[in-house]
């Protein structure tokens, strides 16, 4: 079984979203490590997490920390190989870490400059994870991601359901989506909401 465009799960928390995930064959699962978010893992419910899952990698999800800072938390997070950022230059500092990387960013704060942005980009590994507010992506954002996907490898996290994930990925020619994990309702037992619908969706008949 396998996926027909790259999946990366956003802010997981909880042994059931990674297991279901790992076994849906996602491609990342994200996990908090900024204390302030709500989504924050601690290093001990990460290794509880990640001890029962395999075949997918791990992203360090990170907003406002140095770079410094973003280092020296990683010695307590074994095994992760990916770090997400929403602040590019800082980010950039990364590279030649050993990690791969990801750029999050509010599409309001790129529009008109997307050229600047995918010649800033175009020759690294960097993949741009794209978020916006709209449940509803506009002909604008459309344009503005197209003008992207082009030089750019895109992660979508926004204005996808189950109806329209399909077209959204080969229409808008992007790399891939993200969804976001969940809570739990106790443990052992979650809700999927659309997580499921959309990742079935995603699956290729063998």
């Amino acid at each position: 079984m396998a996926l027909q465009t790259f999946v990366k799960i956003n802010h997981v928390t909880n042994l059931t979203d990674a297991r279901y995930c790992s076994g849906m064959m996602v491609n990342l699962l994200g996990f908090s490590l900024d204390p302030k978010s709500p989504n924050y893992v601690s290093p001990e419910e990460y290794k509880e997490i990640t001890g029962w899952v395999s075949g997918v990698d791990f992203v360090a999800e990170f907003s406002w920390d140095s770079s410094l800072d973003i280092l020296e938390s990683l010695k307590n997070y074994p095994e992760i190989t990916w770090i997400e950022y929403d602040r590019l230059e800082d980010l950039k500092k990364l590279q030649n870490q050993g990690y791969s990387l990801i750029y999050k960013v509010n599409l309001n704060e790129i529009k008109h400059l997307e050229e600047q942005l995918s010649e800033h980009l175009s020759d690294s590994e960097i993949l741009i994870h794209i978020q916006t507010e709209n449940e509803k992506l506009s002909e604008s954002d459309k344009q503005s991601i197209l003008s992207l996907t082009g030089k750019c490898k895109i992660l979508l996290g926004s204005g996808i359901n189950v109806d329209n994930v399909l077209t959204t990925v080969n229409d808008l020619n992007i790399y891939g989506i993200t969804l976001n994990g969940g809570k739990e309702i106790k443990a052992g037992l979650r809700d999927f909401d659309q997580m499921a619908d959309i990742l079935e969706k995603l699956e290729i008949e063998d």
